[in-house]
């Protein structure tokens, strides 16, 4: 392991595609960097994730701009993390009115948003172009517990907390009409899962209830749009194999009384054959088992990361034993 993060190193600016998914749904992707949702109705537009900076959201509003003068009325916040959030500001000149979120996406940025901001910044500096146009976290105007339904004109856009899974307050938005799924990410697809804040026993539980919904098209937190049932199952199939190999591992490795390091190596064996070559798994997985061991040891709510913490976890695991 290098003595840096894996993603410092990561500088290749990745392609950008916005891709149609049915009528109304959108889908911003770019190799494995963060995705972000977008759904144009009759009169007005919504956006699930915003982006991480404003700069970097400009890019998106041009894209959109192309297609519709509408207003962007809505912002949906999949989950609370920096990446998915910062952008916001840039769309208050489009019309934005509500800044959506789940109740417990409020307690987190609440409780952990700017340890969060500057610690996902320094690991990934990369996703963060222009990092000083972000004016400071992002607050959402209207949280919901369960659910909320939005009326876009005809178009209903359900919006839900189905469970955790990579965070405690994670949210999806469902377009019932159409079978368009944003699902954050609660789903992947050839990306690592993130799980340094996740609830690694909830997670299988919560894409059950995914698959329940039907969809036939799904935009995952990163990786490819999922445009056929075959492929949304594949997506679900492959983020419940990344999170219960994981947290099985954790486990074992705690069963075991394994030190990290030893736990890392376990983990490995097991992962690197089936996620070694998916965008982002050397940044993730430290993160990663060191929330699952955690995790499994009865630490129920995540430890929060810090700029600090994370070089801590980064250097001790590359100590000499």
């Amino acid at each position: 392991m290098n003595k840096q993060f894996a993603s410092v190193a990561d500088l290749e600016e990745k392609k950008t595609t916005f891709v149609q998914l049915s009528e109304h749904c959108w889908g911003y992707t770019a190799e494995g960097d963060p995705n972000t949702g977008v759904i144009i109705g009759d009169d007005n537009v919504l956006i699930v994730d915003t982006l991480a900076t404003p700069v970097m959201a400009a890019r998106l509003i041009a894209e959109i701009r192309r297609l519709t003068d509408k207003p962007i009325k809505y912002v949906v916040l999949s989950h609370y993390h920096a990446v998915r959030v910062l952008g916001a500001s840039a769309y208050r000149a489009e019309g934005l009115q509500e800044i959506i979120a789940s109740q417990g996406t409020y307690e987190l940025i609440v409780e952990r948003g700017a340890e969060d901001m500057q610690s996902e910044y320094e690991r990934f500096p990369r996703l963060f172009q222009d990092f000083g146009s972000i004016p400071g976290l992002t607050w959402p105007t209207l949280v919901f517990r369960e659910a909320m339904t939005l009326w876009m004109s005809g178009l209903e856009v359900q919006v839900m907390h189905p469970g955790a899974g990579h965070t405690r307050g994670d949210t999806v938005v469902w377009v019932p009409s159409e079978k368009v799924l944003f699902s954050g990410d609660l789903v992947e697809c050839d990306a690592a899962c993130y799980t340094g804040d996740a609830q690694l026993e909830d997670w299988p539980t919560t894409l059950a209830a995914l698959r329940q919904l039907g969809a036939e098209k799904l935009l995952p937190g990163r990786g490819p749009a999922l445009s056929c049932p075959a492929e949304v199952a594949r997506g679900l199939e492959y983020t419940a194999d990344f999170v219960t190999t994981l947290f099985a591992c954790a486990r074992q490795a705690v069963a075991a009384g394994m030190n990290l390091k030893q736990a890392m190596a376990h983990t490995r064996r097991a992962m690197d054959p089936k996620f070694a070559q998916v965008f982002i798994y050397e940044h993730c997985l430290p993160f990663d088992v060191v929330r699952a061991i955690d995790e499994a040891s009865g630490i129920r709510h995540p430890r929060i990361w810090t700029a600090a913490r994370d070089r801590e976890m980064w250097h001790g695991l590359q100590a000499t034993d």
